[in-house]
């Protein structure tokens, strides 16, 4: 991904500010950016959208597997899942709404995705509805940032590996698969590219379920907070993104909601990725 335009125009700034003099827009910028973090990896990492019941985890020294232990299979299996996705369609709802000064302003359009191995994105737009500007100016700059970032290079500074963070597994919680580790993780150079906060993991397909996190850098001047919600399911063999949602809180008082959601998955040309591994618990762990 590359630096963000300073000559975009702000579609949310009061009237009183000249638009040239904004070194990049308040809420168009951080809703890239959050994007952008987790774009090279919303065709191939894994999830399962939760609907667990609350309950109390586990003392962490009852775990079977090490921090070190989920990370490692975390890391392999999202290796795997990447080399056997060849080719996935779906269909994507882009939905964003502001609330605030100077003027509220919503959108929504729907687009055709396709990924071709190993990183190649498409997308056609099928409808679109809402303020002309934030389809213009946000969805459309969104699916460029999204193709930038799925590019090895781009891609390298964003992964979910040692090379970029720092885990902390801090619990083990109940899940309709059967369980899943929770980590918190922080990045080891700070920057848009990243985030910090908590991530769960599958225990069967170590593959992350959720992501509950703010970027790891503030990508704007103009932006006092940015919240990361993702969601992610199962589709045949591979994990893919369900829901994603990014807030953003204005310095100028007003609150920028963006949501993509997910639907009618076909994935085809695609390598069966390896068994996970069926290693007894206690093996695993060393025990």
């Amino acid at each position: 991904m590359i630096p963000f335009a300073s000559n975009v125009v702000h579609p949310f700034c009061p009237p009183e500010v000249k638009l040239e003099n904004l070194p990049e827009m308040t809420v168009v910028r951080p809703i890239r950016t959050v994007i952008a973090v987790v774009a090279s990896a919303t065709l191939i990492i894994a999830a399962k959208l939760l609907t667990a019941q609350e309950a109390p985890s586990p003392p962490i020294a009852m775990i079977a597997l090490s921090a070190d232990q989920v990370v490692d299979n975390l890391v392999r299996r999202n290796q795997e899942r990447a080399q056997a996705l060849l080719h996935s369609e779906a269909t994507r709802v882009y939905h964003l709404v502001y609330r605030g000064f100077p003027g509220d302003r919503e959108a929504e359009m729907t687009v055709q995705a396709t990924y071709n191995s190993p990183s190649s994105k498409e997308f056609r737009v099928v409808s679109q509805s809402g303020s002309k500007l934030v389809q213009d100016r946000v969805f459309k700059k969104l699916m460029e940032s999204e193709k930038e970032a799925a590019q090895p290079a781009m891609s390298a500074r964003s992964q979910l590996n040692r090379a970029n963070y720092n885990f902390e597994l801090v619990g083990y919680e109940p899940s309709p698969t059967g369980g899943q580790y929770v980590l918190r993780v922080n990045p080891k150079a700070k920057s848009i590219y990243v985030y910090r906060g908590k991530i769960w993991v599958d225990a069967t397909d170590f593959a992350v379920t959720r992501i509950e996190a703010e970027p790891a850098q503030n990508p704007s001047f103009w932006t006092k907070k940015s919240e990361i919600h993702h969601e992610y399911k199962k589709v045949d063999a591979f994990w893919l993104p369900i829901r994603n949602e990014s807030i953003s809180f204005i310095r100028l008082g007003g609150r920028a909601t963006l949501t993509i959601e997910y639907k009618n998955y076909r994935v085809t040309d695609a390598r069966l990725p390896a068994e996970p591994n069926t290693a007894p618990a206690a093996a695993l762990s060393g025990h």
